[in-house]
């Protein structure tokens, strides 16, 4: 068993407060001024509408860090049948921080699942004009994108292993993203593994770890061969980030696509990617995923 160290107990107890708010519903005034106006945004009207769902979990460059730029980037404005589930779990119109109500320790900024979302709604080959709401859902209404975000900062990979909050909740909120309007879960976006530099142990056990999360995740969500695209570090908080790149680069399961994070310019902290290389993350995660379901036999 892992020793316990004074960090790891902050992070957790933080971890158990984020599975708490994420599993039940919060009671009026638990959340912060800015998480209460999220949990206002109206319900949008595609909510019951079956979905393209992603999960986005990891750590605070998948949350996006630093303040949103104005105007915002294109990328990073709304768009009608680009949805997120909010903590309390209703389905609102997405817009950034994705993560305000879900990784409330820090300020969150833009990360890559917006531009990621628009490249895929860009390549939907639908009638560009929208369907109404209401209507039936069929082959040539056009796709709504539903952004399950999980993600928090300064997690190792150890506290999103079957059995810990983080990884109950994620589960819990993608089941209940499914169960809100259908739909069928396209791939897990997953960055993470900067905290988990700082101690050889944590670097060099990393690839175990992430093979045990992606089977797990298939298993408990009962998609066998569930995409998931992770990110290669592009920086790190400690001295073996290299170990851990090589680990994400190791990872010997089909259906895990690498997407390097490596030479994205960085802000001034040198840790968390700056918003020209969120945008451009973005762009790449879509490109993979579009690749990989180009390529998929369609019998399969």
């Amino acid at each position: 068993m892992k020793p316990a160290r004074r960090p790891l107990l902050g992070a957790l107890a933080l971890a158990a407060l984020l599975s708490f708010l994420l599993l039940a519903a919060p009671p009026s005034g638990l959340l912060s001024s800015s998480s209460s106006s999220r949990r206002r945004a109206p319900t949008s009207p595609y909510a019951h509408r079956p979905k393209l769902l992603f999960l986005l979990a990891g750590q605070s460059n998948m949350a996006g860090r630093g303040a949103p730029p104005a105007p915002l980037p294109a990328p990073y404005l709304p768009h009608p049948r680009l949805l997120r589930l909010a903590a309390d779990r209703r389905w609102v119109a997405a817009s950034p921080p994705l993560h305000a109500d879900i990784d409330t320790h820090k300020t969150c900024g833009l990360g890559p699942a917006m531009p990621f979302a628009h490249r895929v709604l860009l390549s939907d080959p639908a009638p560009s004009s929208l369907s109404e709401p209401t209507a039936p859902s069929s082959a040539s209404s056009p796709v709504v994108l539903g952004l399950v975000p999980c993600a928090v900062g300064g997690t190792r990979i150890w506290m999103w292993a079957r059995g810990q909050p983080l990884y109950e909740a994620a589960v819990a909120r993608t089941r209940a993203a499914v169960a809100d309007g259908g739909g069928a879960l396209g791939a897990v976006l997953w960055f993470q593994g900067e905290s988990d530099t700082v101690e050889a142990d944590d670097a060099r056990s990393y690839g175990g770890k992430m093979e045990r999360l992606v089977a797990d995740l298939r298993a408990d969500l009962g998609l066998p061969s569930l995409l998931v695209i992770q990110v290669g570090l592009a920086s790190g908080e400690g001295n073996y980030t290299d170990i851990v790149r090589e680990a994400q680069q190791n990872v010997n399961l089909p259906n895990v696509i690498y997407v390097d994070a490596m030479g994205l310019p960085l802000s001034d902290d040198q840790l968390h990617l700056s918003t020209e290389a969120q945008l451009q993350l973005g762009e790449m995660l879509a490109q993979a995923y579009l690749e990989f379901n180009s390529s998929r036999d369609p019998n399969l």
